[in-house]
């Protein structure tokens, strides 16, 4: 890891630090480890000409609440006149003509963007092994997967290629890959940042995401980038607190939840006592602790594949090989292009995605499985609303290993797919939920704790998160940022 931002901001106060000669150094790190192939694109020229202004813009005094942090965003969000190509080889010409309001609130606010990061096609995946573009390697073991699908932007982060990264999250795709790299990862609450120009996948689960090395810069990233956008229909009208302010308060008076499903079955046992032991701390410092019953946990994997799957076998209807990205032209027949366009444009696990959404929202099994799905994601809702009745964040593992090796579930997408158990039913149910490193296993991979809370109340979430991180730095000094 690098140096956190909030600590960097106060080196280019202080006159200790420029952003020009930050950048360059990012980009000679970027250099040497080619290997992780976390980026898709290095926006070399563009970020040394951004870090040169904001360097005027300091010296003047008028620089932005961003100035000089280094971001690398997924390849998902749109960026102007820069290649955005998803992970797939159907958009792998594709220029933007318009900036994401993601990206376009982070320049705004002197963030230098440092490149696009890999990903799973289309966000499709939880290893980062599904890219026309090659699979992103883990920092921590190059053996092992990042997690996925924003794998590229926690290796950036876990790498110390970045100080922060923008990833999205549809069923745990920052959450899950920041655990197994040992960074910090939130999803906010579904409108709570605007998803304009956030190429879909699955528009009632897709969320922006943010990948720090630490808590503080993960609530000033968030501070930045939440807000009602009149672009996003979805995004919140609410007012955005103040998260920097939610640091300084302790656990004490908080009431976490421990889900009794989420200790079962499946659950490593280094992973579980690492969990217990934050939850021993937490108890010893004046929080309380409750077991509660989130009964519908295990219907969350079948509910979520069911659901993200219809909603992107609609949006990825669009790349037919007429209005832009690749086009295979098999002489002018127009059903042949089509078809040969999506078969060479799309990869394997898109494919099967999109075959799977189109078969449960066609005639005849629309009510058994798509209609039936939705019916379960609002119970799974109500689970959590009778949760928070009892408490105000839940505490579990974010995945129930640690990194797992480079290709030992690529053949088994069931195995795959319950590597997401725990991050898929906050999406369901619409709620913010961060990891945070929690120790680390006998073999010295990362361990994952999630906390989930209410909707639009990240602050508990960046408090506890917080605290937490503090207290294990003292008692163990792990999670200390490099």
């Amino acid at each position: 890891m690098t140096v956190p931002y909030h600590r960097f901001r106060k080196q280019l106060e202080d006159g200790e630090s420029t952003c020009e000669t930050t950048v360059v150094s990012f980009l000679a790190q970027i250099r040497a480890h080619e290997s992780l192939n976390a980026f898709v694109t290095v926006l070399e020229d563009r970020a040394l000409e951004k870090a040169r202004e904001i360097d005027r813009k300091l010296a003047q005094g008028g620089a932005g609440s961003l100035a000089g942090m280094v971001v690398a965003v997924k390849d998902l969000f749109a960026m102007k006149h820069v290649r955005t190509t998803c992970g797939s080889r159907i958009l792998e010409r594709y220029h933007s003509p318009y900036d994401s309001a993601v990206v376009g609130r982070l320049e705004e606010e002197d963030a230098i963007v440092i490149g696009k990061t890999n990903m799973d096609e289309f966000g499709m995946g939880s290893s980062s092994e599904n890219s026309a573009y090659g699979p992103v390697l883990n920092p921590r073991d190059p053996g092992r997967t990042p997690g996925g699908s924003s794998g590229g932007s926690a290796a950036a982060v876990a790498a110390g290629l970045a100080m922060t990264a923008i990833g999205s999250d549809t069923g745990g795709s920052v959450r899950q890959p920041a655990a197994l790299t040992g960074v910090v990862g939130l999803r906010p609450t579904y409108g709570r940042i605007s998803r304009y120009g956030l190429i879909a996948f699955a528009s009632s689960l897709d969320t922006v995401g943010i990948f720090s090395s630490d808590v503080t810069d993960c609530a000033i990233l968030l501070q930045a980038l939440a807000g009602r956008d009149p672009r996003d229909a979805t995004s919140s009208l609410l007012p955005v607190p103040d998260y920097a302010e939610a640091l300084r308060s302790s656990v004490r008076g908080l009431t976490f939840g421990l889900p009794r499903e989420y200790y079962g079955e499946g659950l490593s046992p280094e992973v579980g006592e690492a969990i217990h032991a934050v939850v021993s701390l937490i108890r010893e410092s004046g929080g309380e602790i409750r077991e509660i019953s989130l009964p519908l946990t295990d219907y969350g994997i079948a509910t979520y594949y069911l659901i993200c799957t219809a909603e992107a076998s609609s949006n990825l209807a669009r790349y037919d090989g007429v209005k832009f990205g690749l086009r295979i032209d098999p002489e002018g027949d127009l059903r042949r292009m089509i078809e040969e366009t999506r078969h060479e444009g799309f990869g394997s696990e898109v494919k099967r995605r999109i075959m799977l959404g189109t078969y449960v929202l066609s005639a005849g099994y629309y009510d058994a499985y798509y209609l039936k799905a939705q019916r379960v994601r609002t119970l799974i809702r109500r689970d959590f609303e009778n949760a928070f009745r009892e408490c105000d964040v839940l505490i579990g593992p974010t995945s129930p290993t640690t990194a797992f090796r480079l290709g030992e579930k690529s053949e088994d997408p069931m195995a795959m797919y319950l590597s997401d158990i725990y991050t898929v039913t906050a999406p369901l149910a619409g709620l913010p939920a961060i990891s945070i490193p929690a120790g680390l296993d006998s073999r010295g991979l990362p361990i994952g704790l999630q906390l989930t809370g209410r909707a639009f109340q990240e602050e508990n979430l960046l408090r506890a998160g917080y605290w937490i991180e503090q207290v294990r730095i003292r008692q163990t000094g792990c999670c200390q940022p490099a």
